[in-house]
């Protein structure tokens, strides 16, 4: 029975063995001396015995033995060769006994060699067991600028809290990432029962992978793995079964491989680039233009509040008005409000599908996870999400260059001011807050160069941003952009507080979502095809800003004349793109240069922006400061918050 065993075991090692030598690679097993020669080992640690994913374990320590097995420790020696006896003996042990005696290994860079017990992984590998006890000593590596170094030692820090050497990623952040989707503090450790869960969902995962034949991708089961919890949810995928994570996967698939193409957004930032990503296919010429042009559409908005309680939600239901006002009969729009669970945004997708909804936009990044759910299950419905920088092809985000605006504001407070010190007051720290600031920042400096602006947070537990501001002596400020009716207060937009306490309003910024679902649903009712076109290939993003009318200044009858043409001569500087907000020479506050003489930041640099520009003065806000609410917008989208913000203040 064993010796039969055996040659199956052979012919698969000379299988890969064969197949390695076709594509150029090393057909025998690793050999870590042979490593460890081109490596710096600074320590080693013994790890005591434990059970070491067969996953990791990719080669030997010494030569010994070495052409024995191909690199995927199947067995290649002849079948009557004393080694094949000795194989054969160690798999009737397995089957009769159990192996129960640890291998010893040594771990480098979390992949396993073994020093004594080749035989033994061979065969628990050949049988398909998930793991082997082991003896393991650890040796850590000198610290470097490399990529898979620094991985590593996010490994580490993962290991100390996790005891789990399964998870292995290919992107830097992944570690810290998993653990905010499993709700888990960096330096919080893990229980028994944590450990354990973890592991039955992330085994019941890997083979659900290896079903969907995920080999094939240049990613690991971890990258994955990240990409499904992103989507599904960390509880709920450990309540699935194996088969149910396999037929979810053939759902995400194509979400799956954009991770694997490195998740890069497709920024589309004006409505002609949306027009022409939208045109239809060559097949689309063949087919009567009445069945490619809709006659009506029926669009929903999905909201997280009501109109009455949030300006957020506030500017989106004027958005959908306006959409009433310019397109008439053509769209017939529908909305829900109070959406603020998964479930709710969920439920509501669902009422819109029923009552015949062709496009639905969920107005807030909290709801991007469920939109991409109900994308997958509704592949006929076009899904907006209003986001940026959400790496997802089932679904299209937009959103909207606010710095553009902010630079005129900071140019108008510089204007208006005869003090050298303007505050401003920011929300969450989420991607395209830093560029507001830096915008404003910008915009003021150009007015006057000695301007500094005090930056205080408004969604921290600290209290009345305003306030802060007001007792230092600033009088002008960067507030609120948006009001609600029943919520009305002076202090939004560009606001001067006088001596005697009341406030003037100077400026405002606005932003004209109607602009947007416009030229979205004309786009649509054109017939010029599907502007999510790029669906299930890549992630597309609208990015528009004052050039597509999406983002304004509104200013004060009061304002000066001359500030007035400055306004002007800038915007429609901006909208003709013949000036650009983060041009040339700009320092942030540890003096490190951000942008060049003769140089602009590009669009990805502006929206993941993480530093102040040199003339504000303070910082962002520690995680553990932001409201609850801020918090959850500052994970979901994986900003990082961290000391070094500290050090830039």
């Amino acid at each position: 029975m064993a010796f039969t065993d055996y040659m199956a075991a052979q012919k698969l090692g000379r299988r890969r063995y064969q197949d390695a030598l076709v594509h150029g690679k090393y057909p025998y097993l690793p050999v870590l001396d042979n490593i460890l020669s081109y490596s710096e080992i600074t320590s080693s640690v013994s790890l005591g015995v434990m059970d070491i994913p067969l996953s990791r374990l990719v080669g030997t320590k010494t030569e010994d033995r070495t052409n024995a097995f191909a690199n995927n420790f199947m067995p290649l020696l002849p079948e009557k060769s004393e080694f094949a006896a000795k194989w054969s003996m160690v798999f009737d042990y397995q089957i009769k006994e159990g192996i129960h005696d640890p291998i010893v290994a040594f771990e480098y860079m979390n992949q396993f060699y073994v020093q004594e017990g080749n035989k033994r992984v061979s065969v628990m590998k050949f049988l398909g067991a998930y793991s082997i006890s082991g003896s393991v000593t650890r040796l850590i590596p000198k610290r470097t600028e490399d990529k898979e170094n620094k991985i590593y030692f996010e490994f580490l820090d993962f290991y100390q809290v996790s005891q789990n050497c399964e998870v292995w990623f290919s992107r830097l952040g992944s570690y810290r990432r998993l653990l905010k989707l499993m709700g888990k503090a960096p330096d919080e450790v893990w229980n028994d029962e944590d450990q354990l869960f973890f592991r039955s969902a992330f085994g019941r995962f890997a083979k659900a992978f290896q079903m969907a034949h995920g080999e094939k991708l240049e990613m690991t089961v971890s990258d994955a793995f990240l990409v499904y919890i992103e989507i599904y949810g960390y509880s709920q995928t450990c309540a699935q079964t194996e088969k149910e994570m396999f037929n979810a996967l053939q759902k995400i698939w194509s979400e799956i491989q954009l991770a694997e193409r490195g998740r890069q957004v497709e920024l589309v930032q004006d409505p002609e680039a949306a027009r022409e990503l939208s045109r239809p296919s060559l097949l689309n010429w063949f087919i009567p233009a009445g069945l490619l042009e809709p006659d009506t559409l029926k669009a929903a908005f999905i909201y997280t509040k009501t109109a009455e309680t949030s300006s957020w939600t506030y500017a989106h239901e004027l958005g959908r008005q306006h959409i009433g006002q310019v397109l008439g009969e053509k769209v017939k729009t529908i909305a829900f409000d109070q959406a603020d669970t998964e479930e709710a945004v969920a439920a509501d997708i669902e009422k819109a599908v029923d009552a015949g909804c062709s496009v639905i936009f969920t107005t807030a990044v909290q709801m991007v996870n469920q939109s991409v759910r109900s994308a997958i299950l509704h592949p006929e419905v076009k899904i907006y999400n209003c986001s940026i920088k959400m790496s997802y092809s089932s679904i299209c985000t937009y959103y909207a260059r606010m710095y553009e605006s902010k630079f005129l504001m900071g140019a108008i407070a510089a204007a208006m001011s005869r003090d050298d010190r303007l505050g401003y007051i920011a929300d969450y720290p989420i991607y395209g807050t830093m560029a507001n600031i830096n915008a404003f920042a910008m915009g003021a400096r150009m007015i006057n160069p000695y301007v500094k602006v005090y930056l205080e947070w408004s969604r921290t537990k600290a209290g009345d941003a305003a306030a802060r501001l007001e007792s230092q002596g600033i009088r002008y400020i960067s507030g609120d952009d948006m009001i609600t009716p029943q919520r009305a207060s002076r202090r939004y937009g560009l606001y001067l507080t006088k001596e005697d306490g009341t406030i003037e309003n100077l400026a405002t910024s606005i932003w004209h979502w109607g602009k947007f679902y416009e030229q979205i649903l004309r786009i649509l009712l054109g017939g010029a095809g599907d502007t999510s076109a790029a669906k299930g290939r890549k992630a597309v993003n609208y990015w528009w800003g004052m050039s597509s009318e999406v983002i304004d200044v509104i200013c004060s009858e009061n304002m000066p004349h001359g500030i007035n043409r400055l306004v002007e001569l800038l915007r429609n500087s901006i909208r003709s793109g013949s000036f650009h907000p983060f041009d040339g020479l700009i320092y942030s506050q540890n003096k490190t240069i951000q942008c060049r003489n003769g140089e602009s930041l590009k669009p990805d640099s502006i929206i993941t922006m993480d530093w102040l520009a040199e003339n504000v003065v303070g910082r962002k806000p520690e995680f553990e400061e932001l409201t609850a609410e801020a918090q959850r917008l500052v994970t979901l989208q994986d900003i990082e918050i961290d000391e070094t913000s500290k050090m830039e203040s």
